[in-house]
């Protein structure tokens, strides 16, 4: 009886090690209808195969993922797959020893893997100089201009025509107002949109060093006389109640979706929710520029966030991570993301799939962020990529607030990010010349 018991413990530990399935932790940041796109594309992998099964977890903010991840790095229990927004990219990229460069997780999968095969703009972001891809672009986003067509029309604003210069937005901003509407205009992710992008599409720097991808010694060139114009008259459209300053992120987005705001300057993975839960007529537009600017519009940068591999892992979860990784970039998958959340197709051939689809025909707009960031781009418009760029955000972020309280000037509130961003740049350089 005991010899029994025994051979039938033996034979259940067998059938268990032979259906061991090894387990890949993905932490995220994604909340709402974003949320549950991560969750269904985990879902979807998992049901495809039953060799791996990816486990995503929900770490707060992006900031405070990356901070709940540098912590469990160092206790020796880090995540497989963390989700980075892209101001951490330069952070990430000097963490030496605690991740696993993407390119390198997929060769030695087995899998091929090759960069080209990726929109250029996004690709080139996430390489190293030696043209090592480091991390995998996920959520790639980029900014745009969201209006609601009935509070237009009720204005008497032709819909056919958006605004598409600054100008026009203040003029159409006017019209909101006067017809009754509260917030004509309100702006998400102030410092992405309003001081990233809008150097960009400008084709003026944001910091020397081609915007950081140059060198670690970039400094931020932020207090230029288009800086601040651009700021001044977001001021006085504050005080005119114009704009209505909403919060901080993406917290503004939602009086949008409620329809209390009429305007919004935010992500193009915005376009998920609003599409799910705008119950009025909307209208997907360019970021707006000024048109007396040479060379404006020029291109936008990207945002979103890609997916790093942590190191000092076991094989068979690396294995894991490829397999995902391969999974969630095929055009079928990645065309199917892109078509649900407004996020970029991040390869060439997931785009050509959703034009083929006639998708951009159906639901017009679609196709603007891929076209902002498709351009050809110059030194001044390649992207951003500084050194403890978390912490600058946060001090565009307090400095802006300050101007649309009447607290400060536009120029002083742009020379303290400059000096306070400086510093910051200063001690990351110092801290990684080695």
């Amino acid at each position: 009886m005991t010899f029994k018991i025994a051979a039938l413990a033996l034979a259940a530990g067998f059938a268990l090690s032979a259906q061991a399935v090894t387990e890949v932790q993905w932490w995220h940041s994604m909340t709402a209808v974003n949320g549950e796109w991560v969750n269904d594309l985990a879902k979807e992998f998992n049901a495809k195969q039953s060799e791996y099964k990816i486990v995503p977890t929900f770490k707060g903010t992006y900031d405070e993922s990356m901070t709940a991840a540098v912590a469990a790095f160092r206790a020796g229990n880090a995540p497989n797959i963390l989700q980075v927004f892209e101001v951490g990219t330069a952070t990430m990229m000097a963490s030496k020893g605690a991740i696993v460069p993407v390119g390198k997780v997929m060769k030695d999968a087995g899998y091929k893997f090759d960069p080209k095969a990726y929109v250029s703009a996004v690709a080139g972001y996430y390489t190293a100089p030696n043209g090592e891809m480091l991390s995998f672009p996920f959520n790639s986003s980029t900014t745009i201009f969201y209006i609601n067509k009935d509070a237009f029309k009720a204005a008497g604003i032709d819909t056919n025509k958006p605004p598409s210069t600054w100008p026009e937005v203040a003029l159409a901003a006017a019209k909101l107002k006067a017809s009754g509407h509260k917030c004509p205009l309100t702006i998400a992710w102030q410092g992405w949109t309003q001081l990233e992008s809008f150097s960009a599409w400008h084709n003026v720097e944001f910091a020397s060093k081609q915007n950081g991808l140059a060198g670690l010694d970039a400094r931020l060139k932020i207090d230029t006389p288009l800086h601040v114009r651009h700021i001044e008259n977001l001021a006085n459209m504050a005080k005119q109640g114009l704009f209505v300053y909403k919060g901080r992120g993406n917290v503004p987005e939602a009086s949008f979706v409620s329809g209390e705001c009429a305007m919004i300057t935010t992500s193009a993975g915005f376009y998920g929710n609003v599409a799910k839960n705008a119950k009025f007529a909307y209208q997907l537009a360019t970021l707006p520029y000024y048109p007396d600017v040479p060379g404006a519009p020029q291109n936008t940068v990207i945002g979103g966030a890609s997916l790093w591999v942590m190191a000092g892992k076991k094989p068979a979860e690396y294995k894991g991570v490829a397999a995902f990784f391969d999974f969630i970039s095929s055009p079928e998958v990645q065309s199917a993301s892109h078509k649900r959340t407004g996020y970029l197709p991040i390869t060439t051939a997931a785009y050509q799939l959703t034009e083929k689809s006639g998708f951009y025909k159906e639901k017009p707009g679609t196709d603007i962020a891929v076209s902002q960031m498709i351009r050809k781009v110059t030194d001044k418009s390649r992207g951003i990529r500084l050194g403890n760029y978390v912490q600058i955000r946060q001090v565009e972020d307090e400095e802006l607030e300050q101007v649309w309280s009447g607290k400060k000037s536009a120029k002083e509130a742009l020379d303290a990010i400059v000096k306070r961003g400086n510093e910051f740049l200063d001690r990351f350089q110092k801290a990684n010349k080695g």
